[in-house]
């Protein structure tokens, strides 16, 4: 095991930060402890760092948050733990010009935006959400990690694993997509992603629209998948996800009152740039809930088919 200790020089909520990095109640990559008081006591992740699997065990006393790791990859992690939990971010310029993104902003001074580092452990769970439901996707990435991922490092909770490597990916035989319920279109994406994955790290270090345009290179990655990826692996502050079945209409009923399309948020959005994404940060973060006028949609169970 390896550990540090770092102090934030800033407010610092560890739990909403790390909040777009679980996929799910039940992601086998990310665990949160509770402590005595119900409050958040340890948050896990396991994780690929460029020196093997890791996994990181993060807690906060007095100001200061506790990273221990476990692992080849335990220097790594621990190397980014600032950068994971927003120290990178700048959000220097940034007004909440509408009430309610002022007044969450005003209300949660501790949202920021982290930072992996890494861009396959969240291309892989992004590429599985693309045109279906959450609970559809949620399901085949806890599939794909319990059969085909790896057991993480140290002492973990039970029932943690690594996500599957881009090897282990592209071993995996057709009948297996088809029980975790994973389309042909998302299965291609997938492959045609892990045949380069090495490349696409790169996006991680170019950053910005050039990173994003790096991901789109591969058959299948579209806006909308380059933006989840850009939020969460380098804290893009201006990757909004064109493209999302829910967003454009949250956003709109959350700044102007009524429905909007993509064309119509990014145009509400545009006084945000070149922190677009940080806005939209702000109102999944303020807990506005859009008015609902139809039943829920239902998931397609591929594995039926």
């Amino acid at each position: 095991m390896a550990e540090r200790t770092w102090r934030p020089a800033f407010v610092l909520d560890v739990r909403a930060l790390l909040a777009p990095l679980r996929r799910g109640k039940g992601d086998p990559t990310f665990r949160t402890e509770t402590d005595a008081s119900g409050g958040a006591g340890v948050l896990w992740r396991t994780t690929h760092t460029p020196d093997g699997p890791a996994s990181l065990a993060l807690s906060r006393r007095d100001g200061v948050v506790l990273a221990r790791a476990w692992g080849p990859g335990a220097g790594w992690v621990l190397d980014g733990v600032p950068a994971l939990l927003g120290e990178e971010d700048d959000d220097e310029g940034f007004v909440g010009h509408h009430p309610l993104v002022a007044e969450t902003r005003r209300r949660m001074p501790g949202l920021r935006l982290g930072s992996t580092r890494t861009v396959w452990d969240v291309l892989l769970p992004s590429i599985l959400e693309q045109k279906v439901t959450g609970t559809e996707a949620r399901r085949s990435f806890r599939e794909l990690c319990w059969r085909f991922g790896d057991d993480p490092p140290g002492p973990v909770p039970a029932g943690m694993k690594l996500p599957p490597t881009p090897r282990q990916i592209r071993a995996i035989p057709d009948w297996e997509w088809h029980r975790a319920g994973v389309d042909q279109s998302r299965r291609r994406a997938i492959l045609a992603c892990a045949t380069v994955a090495h490349r696409l790290e790169k996006a991680a270090e170019l950053r910005g629209e050039a990173g994003r345009a790096l991901l789109q290179k591969v058959p299948g990655i579209g806006v909308w998948t380059a933006a989840e990826v850009a939020q969460r692996a380098w804290g893009d502050p201006d990757a909004v996800s064109v493209g999302d079945f829910h967003i454009p209409s949250t956003v709109g009923w959350a700044l102007v009152g009524h429905k909007l399309d993509d064309d119509g948020m990014l145009e509400v959005l545009a006084c945000y740039a070149p922190q677009r994404q940080r806005a939209v940060r702000y109102i999944e973060a303020s807990g506005f809930r859009r008015p609902r006028f139809g039943p829920r949609f239902a998931p397609t169970d591929y594995r039926s088919y």
